[in-house]
């Protein structure tokens, strides 16, 4: 039997990468790249590891072709290091760009925070703020030598300066006075001399170019001014509106060849950062509760307290891709899909018609999804599958499986993870404490799936030991990404690979959605001020120091922040009247709403002393915006006691609706009574004969204050803390719903449904 035992031993082959500790081909040679040979190992089996390790370094892949999908920080940091970091010129040209300089990247447009969104009121333009980003990231040291002639330190110090310039930002109007905008003009001076011309040019035209005039009195990022500056450059200013097919398809080329000359002149190479499409888009975000609001930037601002569903991409017109992007990505010998914002980074980008199919149609690149790091508060902090857990990598699968037409297959396999057991435990409890957690990496899960995930020692440990903070490393991350590179062709037999997605779909081929549009930004933003302009606010009693502008500027920035609410409902109240609190005559018993729509003058009434601070102002005027939708819509409200042997049993309220012809609502009468009847009103035999019973002691929420209270909840639910606690039943588990409990998530759903699709609507369809 023993001898048996010895043959068997005999007889097993053990290869030197037998030897290394990790689970798989792909972390063995990934861990290989990155640490070298491990200690302890067997001589021989040792020499022959150095010897492929220095063949994988040595591999040359200045020629692969490498194309990389993502947003702002995520994009920008693997590239090249995160370029708004005020020590990132101090050593600007490692990450994926060293190792493979003949890469390109498709940036995200839907941003719409910050100064792209102070650009987005005046220009038709697409965001630019993570197209900037990138591009300095994308500063390559071989092209600022061969094109300028500079050596390391001169081309570090060529960086330096533009990181400077193209850093700056300013609170007010930007002044040609301005010190530390005198100061970044000076240093161009160090700069090579058509880099230095090409600038000068580009902050020329920033000041005569009459369509920035507006423009530069907003705050702003420096950098943004200037990529729109070469954009805008490429277009005649009678040909840059947004009316005619003629300018749109203008447009389109100003934002290619003028990214494609600053990303040139920078030395980032021809064509190296381009937008997903040219075509202006934002973000349209469904939550699990039915609710759906629309811009990027409310997906960290608001606390919702539930996962998001599903997302949408609303686009200004018919979305455009660039060709020569198809061709890229057909052409890549590597595709990666960048860390960042799941839901307002790689997925949007992805929706783009065309980008994906193109992604699959390229059967033959190492295809590679880079897993975030930590949750994200408003997109990765909530799972759809249990809400009481954290977010797992099959979360984000699901996620892409659900928002990109037709899912996962064919657009990655291989999915690059932290190794959370290289992090400090230390640093792992204070970040928990912080509320901060990981991404939890499934392991066996993601097998099951047929993807492939690679763990491995990629993060920081300078960004950690100089900011406390935990970030990928763009140089491990590179140098893991070159190890899959070249061991692509060797991975076919682990797990028992297979060509196709585990799970087996129906063809996805020529897979269409149709196209959700959206009013540019700048009309929409024109839109409001020409409302303000022909809006009289009135004040009664002490106008406590505001004056008029005061006023309608706070409004006009309230309305701007929540595009979900459309130009329609700005119609049906015609002033403002800001009452002095010694004048405001409002019953307060029952509510502490200090703001009302009154349908006699169809004027808005806020009492006064809501104004200065922008978050009370805000709950009051989206609570008198909502009720001012209702109009007229009440003939009478009375309140009847119902007494029955001397005993008061409670109050009827009557509320008779005035007749169609004299009603002036936004809703139209199916939608008025399906509304009433949400608001649990019983109807009689008369049509316009609404009741409501309530017990005596009690009060009530009457349909227009409801109807007020719930268009400031589903705008943000901050705004309205009474209906976020009446919703809060939406988040317990259905199974631990009692009978009654159930009807009542029941009526809630329905109500967030109405306001969804009634109120606030979804967009046309292109």
């Amino acid at each position: 039997m023993h001898k048996e035992s010895i043959k068997e031993l005999q007889n097993i082959c053990y290869s030197p990468l037998d030897l290394l500790p990790q689970n798989n081909l792909r972390e063995k040679l990934v861990d290989l790249v990155i640490h070298g040979v491990p200690a302890g190992i067997h001589p021989q089996a040792k020499a022959a590891l150095e010897q492929l390790r220095q063949k994988l370094v040595g591999v040359e892949a200045a020629e692969a072709k490498v194309v990389i999908f993502g947003g702002g920080t995520g994009l920008s940091n693997i590239l090249g290091g995160d370029s708004r970091q005020p020590d990132w010129a101090i050593e600007p040209f490692g990450g994926i760009k060293n190792i493979f300089p003949n890469t390109r990247s498709i940036v995200c447009i839907t941003d719409n925070g910050g100064s792209t969104g102070e650009l987005l009121k005046d220009l038709p333009l697409i965001a630019i703020g993570d197209i900037r980003h990138v591009l300095l990231s994308s500063i390559q040291l071989c092209n600022l030598q061969r094109k300028y002639s500079l050596d390391n330190v001169e081309a570090t110090k060529v960086v330096s300066v533009l990181s400077a310039l193209f850093n700056l930002r300013f609170t007010g109007p930007l002044e040609k006075d301005d010190q530390r905008f005198i100061t970044c003009c000076s240093s161009l001076r160090t700069l090579p001399t058509p880099l230095e011309t090409y600038l000068r040019y580009l902050l020329k035209f920033l000041f005569e170019d009459k369509r920035f005039d507006t423009t530069r009195t907003r705050a702003h990022c420096l950098g943004n001014l200037l990529c729109a500056a070469a954009i805008y450059r490429e277009v005649p200013e009678a040909e840059s509106s947004v009316e005619g097919a003629s300018s749109k398809v203008r447009m389109d080329q100003a934002i290619y060849y003028g990214l494609n000359s600053l990303s040139t002149v920078l030395g980032c190479g021809k064509r190296a950062v381009l937008p997903c499409t040219p075509t202006p888009a934002q973000l349209r975000v469904l939550y699990s509760n039915g609710v759906e609001i629309t811009g990027e930037h409310k997906l960290g601002a608001v606390e919702r307290g539930v996962p998001i569903d599903s997302i949408e991409v609303d686009y200004c017109d018919i979305p455009v891709v660039y060709p020569e992007m198809i061709e890229s990505i057909e052409s890549a010998d590597i595709i990666i899909f960048a860390p960042g914002s799941l839901y307002s980074s790689i997925i949007p980008v992805l929706k783009v018609p065309g980008l994906a199919e193109a992604v699959r149609r390229n059967k033959g690149a190492l295809k590679v999804l880079v897993s975030n790091l930590w949750v994200q508060e408003g997109e990765t902090d909530l799972s759809n599958v249990s809400p009481a857990r954290k977010f797992h990598v099959s979360d984000m699968l699901d996620a892409y499986e659900k928002n990109i037409p037709g899912g996962t297959e064919g657009l990655f396999k291989e999915i690059l993870c932290v190794s959370l057991k290289d992090i400090p435990g230390s640093i792992l409890q204070r970040y928990a404490v912080e509320g901060k957690v990981p991404i939890y990496l499934d392991h066996d899960n993601l097998i099951q799936r047929n993807y492939f995930p690679v763990e491995c020692d990629i993060f920081s440990k300078t960004i950690l030991n100089q900011r406390q903070v935990l970030q990928h490393d763009p140089n491990r991350l590179a140098s893991a990404v070159k190890a899959l590179y070249c061991g692509h062709g060797s991975f076919s037999s682990e797990y028992g690979e297979q060509t196709g997605s585990a799970t087996v779909k129906a063809s996805i081929a020529g897979i269409i959605e149709k196209i959700s549009c959206c009013i540019y930004p700048c009309e929409k933003f024109t839109a409001i001020e020409n409302r303000l302009k022909n809006l009289t606010v009135t004040f009664i009693g002490s106008s406590m120091g505001l004056t008029v502008d005061n006023v309608k500027k706070l409004v006009g920035e309230i309305l701007w922040d929540h595009s979900v609410v459309p130009l329609s409902h700005l119609e049906y109240f015609t002033n403002i009247h800001c009452i002095a609190p010694e004048k405001w005559n409002r019953d307060q018993k029952w509510d502490n709403v200090f703001s009302f729509f009154d349908h006699n003058d169809r004027c808005i009434k806020i009492r006064t002393d809501q104004i200065p601070d922008r978050k009370t102002l805000e709950v009051a005027l989206m609570i008198a915006l909502g009720e001012s939708l209702l109009g007229n819509y009440a003939h009478s409200k009375v309140m009847e006691k119902v007494v029955k042997d001397s005993i008061d049993l409670g109050r009827v309220y009557h509320l008779r609706l005035s007749t169609d012809e004299k009603r002036i609502c936004y809703f139209s009468n199916s939608q008025l009574k399906r509304f009433l009847l949400l608001s649990r009103m019983c109807p009689t035999d008369n049509p316009h004969h609404y009741t409501r019973l309530i017990n005596s002691g009690e009060g009530f929420t009457p349909p227009g204050l409801l109807m007020g209270l719930m268009y400031a909840w589903y705008v943000d639910n901050r705004l309205a803390t009474h209906i976020e606690y009446k919703m809060s039943v939406l988040k317990i588990n259905r199974s631990g719903l009692i009978p009654e409990q159930l009807k009542m998530a029941s009526r809630r759903l329905d109500m967030i449904q109405f306001f969804r699709v009634i109120v606030f609507g979804r967009p046309a369809k292109i």
